[in-house]
């Protein structure tokens, strides 16, 4: 679905022309488009090449550094010298802008392809973009509004930019009454039934989220001007040095033009803020009936190319629950965060793609009561959920003053859980999304079918048969053994559940995919990496968090939702995955009564 997005938005672009020109005859814009093809662009991009040689041949000249100095055994033994040049790079590539930064991030997530220590330094980029003008976007926020002046857009509005990114900045504003749609339109608005009665009451019994009363306030995403363009030279010039690299012998496996297109198609998807909004959209569906997560409500009718309007997230940074510990919240924050990713990849194939700490956020709410009958007045009886309003705020100001305070921070944590109060995770920037065709789907689930069922030297042979070059692998044979070694020292540690780290597990997967030169396909490793990424934050607040027992209730809805169809099918792998992981979740629960039986035994004499 998102490249079918992706796919008219590039048509579009291709035919646009200047309001000028939209309603001059044909001729008139063919020759629009000689000039701007065949003479300004090509003129352009030979001025922006000549600016990038000025920045990156002092990167080229100093590249021998990298053969320099001692190793550091705690940086995954590289030298210094090398350590130095990563730096320059990453600091070159700042100066370079939007593209080269967004690369780099880009890069920072391949440890599939580039060292793992080349991966942590260059994960430190940051846009050191200027904001551009109110002036500008103002402008381009009247447009999107069909040419409505902007004081009768909003009625409040921020002029100082909350954030400023690579290829955009956000304003925090308030729009006037009559636009502000959402509580018309919200997803969640149901008629009143007995089954919505009673499903009502079993969500309320589970500790459910209530439906929240819809923020007034929006953020307010603006392009930087001409930034389409730029990128677009950018990538041109890309493609140009992928295919010289790729010219030179030994290095064809790592298949840059391939990485470039990739990765110029991610850059495309950014480009058009349509396409954030219509994957808020999708995520806000598939999530209605969820109370992990929360995605903000797109007003899709006045988002363009270059606007997103969106309900303002209030929310906690999920920085400040890592920096300061969860307390009492840790484990319903890291679990309910697995939950969400395990469902966007087993159940939706609608996968966030850029899952890190700065796009979590954690909202509070207080559960809803249940609506029986017999407890409730007539007049007050309902058969919906009951509105709640965002405490979140209030909450925060209880927070704010100890946030450089681990101690006070977990006390008043402990005073929120205790009058009642439940956390819920916000997830934001959804421009990138991954959605698996089926041949990586089927790599994906192979992989942790195969750890699961610990049968790694099945999964090893699959990933080499289906990799992009299987020409290209070195020692087939020795990757599928060494994946066999990797998933039997799991199988050692099967029922300690806290020691199976799938992190752990993956990072060593991508090792060995560099070493053997296995090339697997990015959506694959896009969601590889989002589970590094979300584990790392998981057992940060919650250190005994299970992957495979968080995956438990998915694995038993998969199975209700498609059990008679693939018994039919003849495809028991999932159904094995899932007894398997039953079977041991319950040999770990009589593990557990045993060794506190043993610890009774012990103290019996003492009583």
């Amino acid at each position: 679905m998102t490249k079918a997005m992706l796919e008219v938005s590039r048509k579009e672009l291709a035919e646009q022309v200047p309001k000028s020109l939209e309603n001059s005859k044909k001729y008139r814009r063919g020759i629009y488009f000689f000039l701007e093809d065949y003479i300004i662009e090509p003129i352009a991009t030979g001025l922006r090449f000549l600016h990038l040689v000025i920045i990156f041949v002092p990167v080229i000249v100093t590249i021998p550094t990298i053969w320099i100095g001692a190793r550091n055994a705690d940086r995954d033994n590289e030298r210094s010298g090398t350590l130095w040049w990563y730096g320059f790079l990453v600091g070159s590539m700042e100066r370079a802008g939007a593209a080269f930064i967004k690369l780099g991030q880009w890069a920072a997530s391949r440890t599939d392809i580039f060292p793992t220590e080349m991966c942590s330094i260059m994960s430190t980029l940051h846009s050191n973009a200027p904001a551009h003008s109110l002036e500008t976007s103002k402008r381009t926020i009247e447009v999107a509004f069909e040419g409505r002046s902007f004081d009768d857009i909003f009625e409040e509005f921020d002029e100082k930019p909350l954030g400023v990114g690579a290829i955009a900045q956000v304003y925090k504003a308030k729009l006037q009454p009559d636009l502000a749609t959402l509580q018309n339109n919200t997803i969640d608005r149901e008629e009143p039934n007995l089954a919505r009665k009673i499903k009502k009451n079993v969500d309320a019994t589970l500790k459910s989220t209530p439906q929240r009363v819809p923020s007034s306030h929006v953020a307010v995403k603006v392009l930087h001007p001409k930034i389409e363009k730029i990128v677009r030279r950018d990538l041109r010039i890309m493609a140009f040095f992928a295919a010289v690299i790729n010219a030179i012998p030994t290095m064809e496996w790592f298949s840059f033009p391939d990485e470039v297109e990739q990765f110029g198609e991610m850059m495309r998807l950014q480009l058009d803020l349509r396409i954030e909004a219509a994957n808020l959209t999708i995520f806000r569906q598939n999530f209605k009936d969820r109370s992990t997560a929360w995605f903000p409500y797109p007003y899709t009718e006045y988002s363009t190319r270059n606007v997103l309007i969106e309900e303002f997230a209030q929310g906690i940074p999920m920085e400040d629950f890592l920096q300061n510990g969860g307390g009492v919240f840790q484990k319903d924050i890291a679990d309910e965060g697995l939950d969400a990713f395990l469902n966007m990849v087993l159940i939706d194939n609608f996968i966030h793609a850029d899952l890190h700490p700065g796009n979590i956020m954690v909202r509070f709410y207080k559960p809803e009561k249940l609506d029986v009958p017999i407890f409730t007045r007539k007049e007050n009886r309902t058969t919906g959920p009951v509105e709640s309003p965002d405490v979140t705020e209030e909450v925060l100001e209880r927070l704010r003053p100890h946030q450089k305070n681990p101690e006070q921070w977990k006390a008043r944590l402990k005073e929120i859980d205790n009058e009642g109060y439940r956390p819920q995770l916000i997830f934001i920037d959804a421009g990138l999304v991954t959605e698996l065709n089926s041949k990586n789907r089927t790599n994906f689930l192979d992989l942790f079918k195969a750890v699961a069922e610990f049968d790694g030297y099945k999964a090893g042979h699959l990933m080499v048969e289906r990799c992009r070059q299987p020409e290209a692998v070195l020692d087939g044979e020795v990757f599928a053994l060494r994946m066999q070694h990797l998933v039997l020292g799991v199988k050692s540690r099967t029922f300690a559940l806290g020691n199976i780290k799938i992190g752990d597990i993956l990072n060593e997967v991508l090792s060995m995919v560099r070493t053997h030169h296995v090339r697997l396909e990015g959506d694959f490793i896009n969601v590889v990496l989002s589970i590094l990424l979300l584990e790392g934050i998981g057992r940060n607040l919650n250190p005994e968090l299970d992957l495979f027992a968080g995956a438990l209730p998915i694995l038993r809805q998969l199975g209700a939702q498609g059990g008679g169809s693939m018994i039919r099918g003849g495809d028991f792998s999932m159904l094995k995955v899932w007894v398997g992981l039953e079977a041991r979740s319950f040999l770990q629960a009589s593990v557990d009564t045993v060794e506190r039986c043993v610890k009774y035994d012990q103290l019996s004499p003492n009583i």
